[in-house]
């Protein structure tokens, strides 16, 4: 059996850092989760945004990628930065018998711990047939940072999903997450999203409309909420050029912003180049290179920010 889980995937845990973050300041809108949970209703659907704009990369990083059985893999990482202390992080992942794709294995446990303790966890089950759970943990150091639980049922055209976050019973503080996406047609699907928070002395709810429409070789996606809209366009050309673009205006901060990426792959010289630019005056560029028969993969980037007259770039190895 051939699985591949994502340490990309612990980041899940991030987005209930950045709501309180967001809701701190009063300013927070959903506008990127909705479109993502559309991916699993049946419709076909061109590369996912990460596919087509540039990670930002800065310093030095080595990756080692070693599977050491159909269940069990592991990865380590080392990264040395001008920006901050070097840093290194074990990765592991264990994947169950239970496979219903090829990216879904049932149970799924994945973790990453850096050299300071700190621990990123996530824990998939399934647990019927339509019915998923996941359990998400962030600890810095000793102290417990977030915990998330999730659970999503899954129709023949729809998909509901709840979120909790940090729910504290003494302390009378939670976030709750709640998702439903409607398949309408083939390509069309609709829905929405609300986010209730409450902590002593304060209380609220933020809603959030959302659609996606998906053709054959391209994609579109809009999310409206009181606190701005988020629109998407990915586009593939062909098999060896992707772009997108994507509009995001917050109307608290009354911030507006415009991106274009790109994304191209010379599939006889093994490389990928990917490349962004904005409306904030940022340029930014990632070339991989693969090196068969070797298992290694090197990648150089550079991103520039002619407003802020900030510079820095980054290249990486990855064996495994």
């Amino acid at each position: 059996m051939k699985w591949s889980i994502s340490i990309q995937d612990l980041k899940g845990g991030q987005f209930l850092q950045s709501a309180f973050y967001g809701i701190e300041r009063g300013d927070y809108f959903l506008g990127v989760g909705v479109p993502c949970l559309c991916l699993f209703l049946p419709f076909p659907s061109p590369p996912p945004p990460s596919d087509v704009f540039p990670a930002q990369m800065e310093g030095v990083k080595l990756v080692v990628n070693k599977v050491l059985s159909s269940h069990f893999q592991v990865a380590h990482t080392v990264h040395m930065s001008a920006l901050g202390l070097p840093g290194y992080h074990l990765h592991a992942a264990y994947a169950g018998d239970w496979q219903l794709s090829p990216t879904e294995v049932f149970p799924t446990v994945v973790g990453d711990m850096d050299s300071s303790g700190s621990l990123n966890a996530q824990v998939l089950l399934l647990l019927a047939e339509r019915l998923r759970a996941k359990a998400v943990f962030q600890t810095q150091q000793a102290k417990f940072l977030t915990w998330q639980f999730d659970g999503e049922y899954r129709g023949d055209d729809y998909t509901a999903t709840l979120t909790l976050g940090n729910p504290d019973l003494i302390g009378e503080s939670v976030i709750m997450v709640a998702h439903f996406l409607q398949s309408l047609t083939h390509r069309l699907v609709l829905g929405g999203e609300l986010v209730y928070h409450r902590r002593p002395g304060e209380e609220g709810a933020i809603l959030t409309l959302a659609g996606k429409y998906s053709a054959v070789h391209w994609v579109a996606t809009l999310n409206v909420g009181s606190g701005g809209a988020h629109a998407s366009y990915y586009h593939r050309a062909n098999e060896q050029v992707q772009v997108g673009v994507e509009f995001e205006a917050n109307t608290r901060l009354q911030d507006t912003t415009f991106s274009f990426g790109y994304h191209l792959t010379l599939p006889q010289a093994n490389m990928v180049f990917r490349g962004l630019v904005d409306s904030n005056w940022c340029v930014g560029a990632v070339l991989e290179k693969k090196m068969p028969p070797l298992p290694v993969t090197l990648a150089l980037g550079a991103f520039l920010n002619h407003w802020r007259n900030r510079f820095h770039c980054g290249f990486s190895i990855t064996v495994g």
